[in-house]
């Protein structure tokens, strides 16, 4: 018989994850973001927002190997640049996000009854709206800049982390250490943030990588609508509005920026499914 220790779950989900390749492409391409973004002004072999009227529109070369805008400002510059603004409205919209759908999540899983209804009937009249035009019609009212924009996506985005929340508080709350936890005299505060959410964090976390995604496409179709990320700040949804004007005979404006976007929002999709694959203990 062997007396070898058994492995961690967190040891196992980390081997599922390495055997999977959809998980090992799209962590390449989130790990790759990530470098590009905290390297930015390393790597970028030009300064985003220097205007060059003698290299306007130029196309894909040697000295510029993504081209030039209307302006004759570096285009692969302006992306790498682009990359802060998308991993700063991901992160920091899907963490208000996070934040509120866990505390509602949290508060109506565990107390139930009336509070429960009154919580979820309001998740459901959030739920009614959609939501990109909702966003649409707070960022109208409010000045457009990046930082309205990730609180609006941040506040319009909570919902689905609450109900996944809710529905693991109502399944764990009833578990063994739960009511031993509880006929301890632990305060609910201790019960909640200490016992129960620890335990009930996996779906957030796949929620939240997947939400990333979300949040970068929403960005960038706000700033291709005029509506988001102002300029001079170069953003990938901008590059593409910018680029419409011209897409007959400057293709590049688009498709870089394009492709960009696919990349990343594809590579965080299938990290995020990857993940939870992993964590369905019920895969071996």
């Amino acid at each position: 018989m062997s007396n070898a220790p058994s492995a961690s779950f967190g040891t196992v989900v980390l081997r599922r994850m390495a055997r999977n390749p959809f998980a090992l492409a799209g962590g390449a391409v989130v790990a790759l973001l990530f470098l590009v973004a905290l390297l930015a002004k390393y790597v970028a072999p030009f300064d985003p927002s220097v205007v060059n009227t003698d290299v306007m529109l130029q196309p894909p070369g040697l000295k510029h190997w993504l081209g030039t805008d209307e302006l004759g400002r570096d285009v692969l510059s302006r992306m790498i640049f682009g990359a802060q603004i998308s991993l700063m409205v991901g992160f920091v919209s899907i963490g208000i996000a996070t934040v509120v759908g866990v505390v509602v999540g949290a508060i109506s899983g565990y107390y139930g009854g009336r509070i429960d209804d009154v919580l979820m009937r309001f998740v459901d009249i959030m739920l009614t709206f959609p939501v990109f035009f909702l966003i649409l019609a707070v960022i109208a009212v409010l000045e457009p800049n990046i930082i309205n924009v990730m609180i609006v996506i941040g506040l319009t985005g909570w919902m689905g982390v609450a109900r996944l929340v809710r529905a693991e508080f109502l399944s764990i709350k009833q578990r063994d250490f739960v009511v031993a936890v509880r006929s301890l005299g632990q305060s609910d505060g201790v019960i909640i943030f200490r016992h129960i959410l620890p335990n009930a964090m996996a779906p957030v976390l796949v929620s939240a990588t997947l939400g990333v995604a979300g949040a970068i496409l929403t960005e960038s179709a706000l700033s291709f609508l005029g509506i988001g990320v102002q300029p001079p700040t170069p953003s990938w949804g901008s590059i593409l509005t910018e680029g419409k004007n011209y897409i007959e005979f400057a293709w590049w404006l688009s498709v870089f920026p394009g492709l960009a976007i696919l990349f990343t929002v594809l590579g965080y999709n299938l990290l995020g499914e990857a993940m939870r694959d992993a964590l369905d203990a019920r895969i071996n």
